[in-house]
């Protein structure tokens, strides 16, 4: 099979041509947290540095950030960073800890702490994030995909002040207080599209936003309290031209909603067949997933077999794009960098095999 995924400017990139729903030679891999604790590299580089140490610091953010493609051999870069990392200019003091995740110093419960809330240039006050952006454009093969966290899920961390089961203080807002709930998402919303942006600027050939934690919510609440905001968001983001994509956890119920936020594609979790969630999206756009990240640690035969029906199903249609149900687990022992290789190895020969047997190969 003839890779042709090497250079993106101007020139083939079976990634980008995936997510425009265009032939491609074989279904382009890619994977979320695909830089982690996995990588002995990356391990080593922890002994010494925080996970915001490396976002703050261009060269080991590069680093960190190339590495996957280099020894995975995946269609797409994804900028190493945190979905906190843009709250911190926003005016909040947070702190991320080791196995419990953000921790936010004064949770926003009062109109006086969500107005306190305030944009930024990213130039001026997260120059390190497109200096990196800048560099990895220079130096990669592949296109680059900047990063953010969606506004709900900022959001339910701002409230709540940490990771959350319930998000009784979120909800809690969203209905009791329409009206700052409405004033806090307008302010996310607008504030991460210009970080998006400024990232596409910079280099970036694709954007992701991570809603992480959007399958909270009803599909009724979606629609209320998220959907306006995120169509304003990708609204805005349209000229740019760049593919955006939209992804959360546990939201096969709010597909069809997420098919009218404006995304280019549609991440899916595994818990969604991929055959349901092109029905729920309709088709026209691409979709990306949806391997269960735990199946990383079961025998070959059983992940290469899973996959293999992922592919016969993703190919069937023009967009599809290979990657996890969420991102590369961390585990003791943890995924081998040689199964992720494996893995994506597989995924290129079998996909291009099924493109050439129904002829919808370039």
């Amino acid at each position: 099979m003839t890779n042709l995924s090497f250079s993106f400017a101007g020139q083939y990139s079976r990634f980008l041509a995936a997510c425009r729903r265009e032939p491609v030679d074989a279904a382009p891999v890619w994977y979320m947290r695909q830089a982690g604790r996995y990588q002995p590299e990356y391990r080593k580089i922890r002994e010494q540095y925080s996970l915001l140490d490396i976002c703050r610091t261009p060269e080991l953010c590069v680093q960190v950030s190339q590495l996957p493609v280099m020894q995975l051999d995946v269609d797409a870069a994804i900028l190493f960073s945190d979905i906190m990392v843009p709250l911190g200019a926003m005016g909040v003091e947070f702190d991320i800890q080791e196995n419990v995740g953000p921790l936010i110093a004064h949770p926003l419960r009062s109109d006086l702490a969500v107005q306190a809330l305030h944009g930024f240039d990213p130039e001026d006050s997260l120059p390190y994030v497109l200096d990196s952006v800048r560099e990895l454009k220079r130096s990669l093969t592949v296109p680059l995909i900047g990063f953010a966290g969606g506004p709900y899920t900022l959001a339910s961390y701002l409230i709540e002040g940490q990771a959350s089961r319930n998000y009784l203080h979120t909800k809690q807002m969203m209905w009791n207080r329409p009206d700052l709930w409405e004033t806090l998402m307008n302010k996310l919303g607008t504030t991460i599209g210009h970080y998006l942006r400024a990232q596409i600027q910079a280099g970036a050939a694709a954007v992701q936003i991570f809603d992480s934690w959007v399958g909270s919510l009803s599909p009724e609440d979606f629609r209320n309290y998220v959907l306006p905001s995120m169509q304003q968001m990708f609204h805005e983001l349209h000229d740019t031209g760049v593919p955006i994509i939209y992804f959360g956890v546990n939201t096969g119920d709010l597909l069809p909603a997420f098919a009218e936020t404006g995304a280019t594609v549609i991440g899916i979790d595994w818990r969604t067949p991929l055959p349901e969630a092109r029905r729920r999206i309709g088709p026209n756009h691409a979709i990306q997933g949806n391997l269960d990240p735990a199946m990383l640690l079961a025998p070959w035969s059983v992940m290469a077999s899973r996959a293999e029906n992922i592919v016969a199903h993703g190919v069937q249609q023009p967009g599809f794009i290979f990657n996890l149900g969420h991102g590369v687990v961390h585990h003791h022992p943890p995924v081998s960098v040689e199964t992720l290789r494996r893995l994506t190895d597989h995924v290129h020969e079998y996909s291009h095999q099924c493109l050439a047997e129904r002829g919808n190969s370039m």
